[in-house]
């Protein structure tokens, strides 16, 4: 961000340090060590558990069942099921922080938005902090695919879902982050030093004054656009996303990118995770399909009366601010390639997300101005 970000850590909390955002949430100082297998990480997992939760310090190890739900490319999702005496089970998800992820994800930030968007009827509760994770309620839910995501009765759904997310208020600055995010990222990506020389002659290869140009360039065009400024999630890809099929239910999970953002960045993010992460661009939507989404969006119960006016500023708003999408995940996918041990080609990534915006650069900017000089605003 533009200036010097203070990082939450859960460990300031488990030390006891005063922390209003923290309340009345038990916190332990405890680390569990992401690396270990199952078998490994269960007897540390249950002392976690006997540590947060009291009521469970006198039970036997053998009451409680440790499994992965999932890896994610940034963190490991373990669900933990407890025999409690009384013969009744009770089923936690612990979220374990992947290694050096705050160097990319404002913890506080998202600790302070998980308690208010939790309360709003989003996502998990969270029941406990420790050093590097925390615990939250489990989802009786399925994760999407990115072919979920392309069905109409699911993406109206999607729609409807993120028109209610972004009416929450979270207190504090309501200054949309974009730029300082994408800013932030840059400074990071532009001054890194790989080890191995296959990795460093790639990187070498990347002219960052031109993305800088980018950077500007696109910052200057969707300034003139006045796109509503909103709690946005900002990381809505099909693993975000969940849904409980007996009861209709979708929710939205993971808010560690989540902040104050521009509506139309939401949705064009979310319309480029239907390429999923082998970034299959032929996947995103369709003009049709996009205006299908918007209605659901704008008039959740009367989405066939939004207007052609409506519908058209929403689509240059989405696909201007998508272009913003791959600049800011492209440069964070530099980022990993450099810090993180999940086995995955960052680097690939980033050039995947570059060549994506280059290629799409010149209609979005090109549809924008045109839209914009009808709208009678002025460029400088």
């Amino acid at each position: 961000m533009g200036k010097a970000v203070e990082i939450w850590n859960a460990n300031e909390v488990a030390e006891g340090a005063p922390d209003d955002r923290t309340s009345g949430i038990p916190s332990s100082r405890l680390t569990v060590d992401h690396t270990l297998s199952i078998p490994e990480m269960k007897p540390h997992v249950v002392e976690l558990c006997k540590d947060l939760f009291k009521k469970w310090s006198e039970l036997d190890d053998s009451h409680f069942s440790v499994e992965t739900l999932s890896g994610g490319i940034t963190n490991l999702l373990l669900k933990v099921s407890v025999s409690e005496e009384n013969g009744e089970t009770v089923n936690l998800t612990v979220r374990l922080f992947g290694p050096n992820t705050d160097y990319v994800i404002d913890r506080e930030r998202e600790l302070q938005a998980i308690q208010y968007l939790s309360a709003a009827g989003f996502g998990a509760k969270l029941f406990g902090v420790f050093k590097n994770g925390m615990v939250q309620s489990f989802i009786h839910a399925r994760t999407l695919t990115p072919s979920d995501m392309r069905k109409p009765k699911l993406a109206a759904e999607i729609a409807k879902t993120l028109h209610e997310f972004h009416q929450v208020e979270i207190p504090g600055p309501m200054e949309p982050q974009l730029w300082n995010d994408i800013f932030k990222f840059f400074r990071k990506a532009s001054t890194l030093q790989f080890d191995d020389s296959e990795s460093q002659s790639k990187y070498v290869t990347i002219s960052f004054e031109e993305i800088h140009n980018e950077i500007t360039d696109l910052k200057e065009l969707t300034g003139h656009l006045n796109a509503p400024v909103v709690f946005a999630h900002n990381d809505l890809l099909c693993g975000n996303l969940m849904l409980n099929e007996d009861e209709g239910k979708l929710y939205f999970i993971d808010f560690e990118y989540g902040s104050y953002n521009y509506r139309g960045f939401d949705i064009g993010n979310h319309f480029n995770e239907y390429a999923g992460y082998e970034c299959d661009y032929t996947l995103y939507p369709t003009k049709d399909a996009q205006y299908h989404f918007f209605r659901h969006y704008l008039k959740p119960h009367q989405p066939n009366e939004v207007s052609e006016e409506d519908l058209e500023a929403l689509y240059v708003e989405t696909n201007t601010y998508m272009l913003a999408s791959h600049l800011c995940w492209g440069l964070w996918g530099l980022i990993q390639a450099k810090i993180s041990p999940i086995d995955f080609d960052y680097l690939r990534y980033f050039f995947h997300r570059y060549d994506q915006y280059k290629k799409e650069k010149e209609n979005c900017f090109t549809t924008a101005k045109a839209y914009l000089a009808k709208s009678k605003v002025v460029f400088h």
